[in-house]
């Protein structure tokens, strides 16, 4: 039986990511009439990432931009909501739920102004550390987003905090941190389903590390092997698991250089759980991080995490119950706080796995049903 109330998914990203997958089949799941309205640069991606199974979802791929166009903001926002009120009927979207601030967001704000359907808008890695650091001539358009918005969704505090002090006006900080949630993304229900709670304590002196990811200069494994160098002259035996592709080739030589590294392809998730089952902690310094759902997944498999001071994951937990964050650039960082997960190894990882669960898809999906009904009422 249908909840009754369609959600317009606008979704530039859909096809770069199967979160957005993951979370619209968890609604459907529950019941949730969705369109889903996947803006696209080539009709190469129509059909991607769409699951089949889900009985209540309309997709609409559409081709409304080109790769020009994605320079020009305006042009792309204006596109994109021409041929979104041209396939669409508008009159049978309750609420409009935008997954990202500045393009998502930009047509939400157009059909909330001229057909005055209210929206949510999701903010991320790219609003913030793009958008609003690099293009300044935007950032009058990004406020106004924020505040026609009927809700703010952020993936973390961090992220919540950084717009509210730095990028608000004053006379706008309240307002938009009344109406400002806090949702994470989730993980895969096979993480879920497969929680570890037998961890071993590391071996004394003998840490196994692990990253899992692309390997890229924002991904930063610079930082973690100049820790792991430090720790190896202070005595420790060091092993530090890198999984993922090589999309830097500079990063290739550097992992033949150094022997207490074991490069992995990427793998499937069947084979990845083994690994950092046998990892002791997690460290993914990022420079710019949306949210890192290998943090949660290797959470699942009682390991400890180090992430990135002020970036996507950090606040999800007080600092030191799952982990610590670190400034990206200090391998000093990384270093003490890895010493400080092992002085309190056991503790650590028992909180890993108990709090996993804030992850899962199926509490995240209910949160937002929860938006949308509150929000469909005021139609």
């Amino acid at each position: 039986m249908s909840n009754n109330i369609n959600i317009l998914q606008i979704c530039s990203y859909y096809i770069g990511s199967k979160l957005y997958m993951e979370l619209f089949s968890k609604l459907d799941e529950m019941s949730m009439e969705q369109t889903v309205f996947v803006p696209i640069s080539d009709d190469k991606f129509k059909g991607a990432n769409i699951n089949y199974n889900m009985r209540n979802a309309k997709y609409i791929y559409s081709k409304d931009f080109t790769n020009l166009d994605r320079l020009i903001y305006y042009t792309k926002v204006d596109k994109i909501y021409k041929d979104c009120i041209n396939k669409i009927n508008l009159e049978e979207m309750k609420v409009i739920h935008a997954h990202s601030l500045f393009i998502n967001g930009g047509v939400a704000l157009r059909l909330k102004k001229e057909k005055g359907t209210d929206y949510i808008v999701e903010i991320q890695n790219t609003d913030i550390n793009k958008f609003f650091k690099y293009m300044k001539h935007l950032k009058k358009i990004g406020i106004e987003i924020l505040k026609y918005a009927s809700k703010l969704v952020f993936y973390s505090p961090s992220y919540r905090d950084y717009i509210i002090n730095r990028v608000a006006p004053i006379n706008l900080k309240r307002e938009l941190l009344d109406k400002s949630v806090v949702i994470p993304s989730g993980i895969n229900d096979f993480w879920l389903n497969n929680i570890y709670k037998e961890k071993p304590k590391p071996k004394d002196n003998e840490i196994n590390l692990i990253y899992v990811g692309s390997i890229d200069k924002n991904k930063n494994i610079d930082t973690t092997i100049e820790a792991c160098k430090m720790l190896i002259e202070e005595g420790y035996k060091i092993s530090y698991t890198v999984i993922g592709r090589i999309e830097d080739e500079k990063y290739r030589a550097i992992i033949d250089n150094n022997t207490f590294i074991q490069y992995v392809p990427h793998s499937p998730k069947e084979e990845l759980i083994t690994y950092i089952r046998n990892a002791d902690i997690f460290i993914m310094p990022s420079k710019h991080e949306t949210f890192g759902l290998v943090y949660a997944e290797a959470m699942s498999q009682g390991v400890p995490i180090i992430y990135t001071k002020g970036q996507g994951f950090d606040g999800q937990f007080e600092y030191g119950e799952v982990g610590y964050s670190v400034k990206y650039d200090s391998s000093e960082e990384i270093v003490n706080r890895t010493k400080d997960i092992l002085n309190n190894y056991e503790n650590i990882s028992i909180n890993c796995t108990s709090k996993v669960n804030k992850f899962s898809w199926d509490n995240i999906a209910n949160e937002y049903i929860i938006i949308y009904k509150q929000l469909a009422k005021k139609m």
